[in-house]
């Protein structure tokens, strides 16, 4: 791609107008490949160029999208299926790039799930040296005691290896039944579920409602959105993009 001046790309980044965007320049806000440019007439490739500004990087004009689901339950984690089950690629197929999930959720539970057009972020956001810490609200059979929320807090072994849960908190209990938000990094399938039944409260109800930076917010289950700038731009930093 032809190069083209900042303050464009900036604009196209959604920050605002050329000329608010020019002042973000003048001002030394913005870095392109780690160097302030503080030149209005500084032209850079969008799709080669890395662009911060106040130290977060910016979505670039390359094509690039991040949509965030609000998966809904008894809808499958793939594209296709080719025995026509409901699959999230049936909920995005009207996107015009060709979007694939960032790691996936089971059948069973709804919530966020991230799609993009982009590789490098999305084997980013899947690498576990990056520790992307995702948050799921569980109900889950039976009332939760205090020793069971230190033993999850302490780490639960399944399959020789020790499930790390960064937070757990009660959230509300009744006679048969405890809800709990939980945040924790690793992604082996079905993970929070095998969790919660090594520990004696087999899964009622399963749902995500955080992947790293990104909360699911108000979307309803099938309802999409695009990321806004903050959030791509906290998105990148998450994983040093």
């Amino acid at each position: 791609m032809a190069e083209i001046r900042l303050q464009k790309v900036l604009a196209a980044a959604g920050l605002g107008s050329r000329r608010k965007c020019e002042t973000y320049i003048s001002a030394g806000r913005v870095t392109v490949d780690g160097e302030v440019v503080a030149e209005l007439g500084a032209r850079v490739d969008p799709d080669v160029s890395v662009i911060h500004v106040d130290g977060v990087r910016i979505a670039q004009a390359s094509g690039h999208v991040v949509v965030a689901l609000n998966k809904p339950r008894g809808v499958i984690t793939a594209m296709s299926d080719p025995h026509g089950k409901p699959c999230v690629g049936d909920i995005v197929a009207d996107y015009e790039q060709r979007l694939f999930h960032i790691g996936r959720l089971d059948g069973d539970t709804e919530g966020l799930l991230l799609l993009t057009n982009d590789g490098e972020l999305a084997q980013r956001l899947g690498h576990p040296s990056h520790e992307i810490h995702k948050t799921y609200l569980a109900r889950v059979q039976g009332r939760v005691d205090k020793a069971t929320v230190a033993k999850i807090k302490t780490g639960v072994l399944i399959e020789d290896r020790v499930v790390e849960v960064s937070n757990i908190v009660v959230k509300d209990q009744s006679a048969d039944a405890t809800l709990l938000e939980l945040t924790i990094h690793e992604g082996r399938n079905r993970i929070v579920r095998r969790l919660f039944e090594e520990v004696g409260h087999p899964v009622i109800d399963l749902a995500r409602t955080a992947v790293g930076p990104i909360k699911l917010g108000h979307l309803r289950p099938g309802q999409t959105r695009e990321l806004t700038h903050d959030e791509l731009g906290r998105l990148y930093s998450a994983v040093e993009l």
